[in-house]
């Protein structure tokens, strides 16, 4: 080596070679590191690589307007700027939508006038966004469709762009509008209605009525009317409700409350009988009281209740019009109760016919014709013609009904004629009811109802209506009531049960009928004739009845007898028994006859006892003596002067529960009904 060394030493050329070497080295094993390097750089880099490659069609999208021709890019430009402007001002309104939500989820109660104000600003913003959300919409799309057209922006986004304004564009129609807000407008009209409801409720208060309490004494009071300022707040808040299309939300809670509040009024009136269906009842005379409330209640409903109502709905919802107002007056009358009034009626003149049913459809005219003006001006609009249509109906059913009574009274009367007199020798049902009725409607109180509803009957027909003829009907009715009496008078097997009928009846016709419209109309010299025709049968009832009873008591042969006390006591029991026995028989066929009117009765058991008591009296104190010791006295001197006097004074008292007296053969269907309902009891004549 030493020798090499020299070798090399000695060769200068041979150190440069080493040195070249030694450098070589040190750059290879610098390449090797910087490809180590390189190759981990390599390696980290690959998912960076990968990251680059998926990202490179968006980032190739995002560069390719800047490959754009130049004047669409500043088109572009001008397109965006336009759309910058209405959409920045929606935003900014959109938040100051939701800077109201919390007033208006408050409770109206507390501030009305700044809750209202609240939502109308609500109201106005979105109106604002109803009309620019449009704009800007339309501005964007005119952006995206530019873009895809001139092809600068990816069809991805263009189709996310393109689904977002469909949306917003669907947002524009009335029934969706509302949800701009996101719902915080119909929150805050619920609460208005809500606070609505409560004012209603809280200041309608029913009328302080008791059933204990008359109707004169409810007159004076007037339904409380709701308070001015309680007036202005229920208008204030129909303007905003009406505004978003809640209006008939409204008026069907009015309705609803007000109705309520008169039915609660009426309740204490125990209108239960209202319901009634005809099906319930056979006759008028079972609800004739029904009747006579009717007309009080309806006038009294009608007059305070309803003309309150009506005025009320003036006051509320006068600003919206009449047909408005008039609506909602004509749906709380439905409800609280006018129909039922009138089907009430309805059910009355459905009926099967009876002559008080003649009276009583009168005074259901009677009621209808005094609230007539009311009836118009409450319920003559448009709105109410439901209410207008039963009523005309039932004015048309009341008087035609009336009409056709009153017409075949005169029929009944004298188809009663074939039907046998009534058995107690009682005046007939018919009598007293007719009687009862003539007067009646020749009274002050009917004669011009019955004369207007004949008026207004006749005119439907073209005919014209004279007082004349209503009062010629009654005279003939009573003229037939006359020929009705003979006829039953001759149809007696009796004679003596026949003239007691005929005092019965003669009597009757003098008595109610003296001092009346119908008997001014008779005269004088009728009643004359009735009163004698009422005595001459009273004295042939007697004398022929009676009156021969005294003959049994003959004194023949006892003062001048002269054969002995014992053939005198035996003749005195003969005649005594045989006047028993005349006795017992008539007292016992008249117990079972009737005369009605007190005065005639105890007049007529009185004329019986003076024609009876005072001979059969000396008579016992003069040969009753005579039997009195004998052992079979009892069988003689049956009845003590007292006893007598007692039993001939109770004769022809009115049984309780009379009967009908009349049981008549099956008539035509035209007047069947009519003389079924004469067969009545006495008690069930007014």
């Amino acid at each position: 080596m030493v020798v090499m060394g020299e070798s090399v030493k000695s060769d200068g050329k041979g150190d440069d070679r080493i040195e070249n070497l030694i450098a070589a080295r040190k750059s290879l094993k610098l390449s090797l590191e910087k490809s180590k390097s390189l190759g981990l750089a390599l390696k980290k880099a690959g998912p960076i690589l990968d990251e680059m490659k998926q990202r490179l069609p968006c980032l190739e999208a995002a560069v390719r307007p800047i490959r754009a021709e130049k004047e669409a890019l500043v088109a572009a430009g001008g397109h965006i700027n336009r759309a910058i402007g209405p959409a920045a001002a929606v935003l900014k309104v959109f938040d100051a939508v939701h800077g109201l939500e919390k007033s208006l989820l408050s409770d109206p109660r507390n501030d009305l006038p700044g809750y209202l104000s609240v939502i109308k600003r609500l109201e106005e913003a979105l109106r604002f966004l109803g009309d620019n959300c449009g704009l800007a919409i339309q501005w964007l799309e005119d952006i995206v469709e530019y873009l895809e057209d001139n092809v600068m922006a990816d069809e991805r986004h263009l189709s996310n762009l393109k689904k977002s304004l469909k949306g917003l564009r669907e947002l524009q129609s009335d029934d969706v509008r509302a949800h701009l807000d996101g719902g915080l407008l119909n929150a805050a009209l619920d609460k208005l209605e809500g606070e609505f409801r409560r004012l209603l409720t809280e200041h309608s208060v029913p009328l302080p009525m008791s059933s204990s309490s008359t109707l004169a004494d409810q007159a004076v009071i007037a339904p409380s009317q709701l308070p001015v300022s309680v007036i202005h707040k229920l208008q204030a808040i129909l303007g905003r409700l009406r505004t978003n299309k809640r209006l008939e939300k409204c008026i069907s809670i009015y309705v609803e409350v007000r109705s309520s509040n008169v039915r609660a009024s009426l309740r204490a009136l125990d209108l239960d009988y209202l319901e009634i269906s005809i099906a319930e009842f056979n006759d008028v005379q079972s609800i004739e009281g029904y009747i006579a409330q009717w007309g009080k209640h309806l006038e009294f409903a009608v007059k305070h209740l309803f003309e309150a109502e009506y005025k009320l709905c003036n006051d509320v919802f006068e600003r919206l019009g009449l047909d408005v107002w008039m609506g909602c007056f004509s749906k709380i009358a439905a409800q609280a109760g006018i129909l039922a009034f009138l089907q009430f009626g309805k059910t009355v003149t459905e009926s099967k016919k009876d002559p008080i049913k003649l009276l009583k459809l009168l005074d259901i005219f009677a009621s209808l014709n005094k609230l007539r003006l009311d009836f118009n001006r409450l319920f003559g609009g448009a709105a109410c013609i439901e209410i207008q249509n039963l009523t005309r109906d039932l004015i048309r059913r009341v008087i035609d009904g009336a009409a056709e009574i009153f017409w075949e009274l005169l029929v009944q009367v004298e188809l009663q004629r074939q039907i046998p007199p009534p058995p107690d020798g009682n005046v007939p049902i018919l009598v007293s009811i007719i009687t009862e009725y003539c007067n009646k409607l020749l009274g002050d109180n009917y004669k011009p109802i019955l004369s207007q509803v004949l008026v207004i009957h006749r005119s439907w027909k073209h005919e014209k209506f004279q007082e004349k003829i209503l009062v010629g009907e009654v005279l003939n009715i009573i003229k037939a009531i006359e020929l009705n009496l003979e006829t039953w008078t001759k149809a007696y097997e009796d004679t003596i049960l026949s003239n007691l009928f005929a005092m019965n009846n003669h009597y009757h016709l003098y008595k109610h009928l003296k001092g009346t419209k119908v008997g001014d109309l008779l005269g004088d010299s009728w009643f004359r004739g009735h009163d004698q025709y009422k005595d001459h049968y009273a004295a042939i009832f007697l004398s022929e009845s009676w009156g021969k009873l005294p003959g049994h008591l003959s004194r023949e042969g006892l003062i001048l007898f002269s054969g002995g006390r014992a053939t005198a006591r035996d003749l005195v029991k003969k005649r005594l028994k045989t006047f028993n026995e005349a006795f017992d028989e008539m007292y016992k066929k008249q117990s079972s006859w009737v005369v009605p009117d007190r005065d005639l009765r105890e007049k007529i058991c009185q004329q019986i006892v003076q024609a009876v008591v005072p001979i059969y009296r000396s008579y016992m104190q003069n040969y009753g003596p005579l039997v009195e010791l004998d052992g079979s006295s009892n069988k003689y001197a049956k009845y003590s002067v007292q006893a007598l006097e007692q039993m001939l004074g109770s004769l022809f008292l009115p049984k309780p529960g009379r009967y009908a007296s009349f049981k008549g053969r099956q008539l035509s269907d035209k007047f069947n009904n009519g003389v079924a309902d004469l067969r009545r009891t006495t008690s069930a004549v007014v």
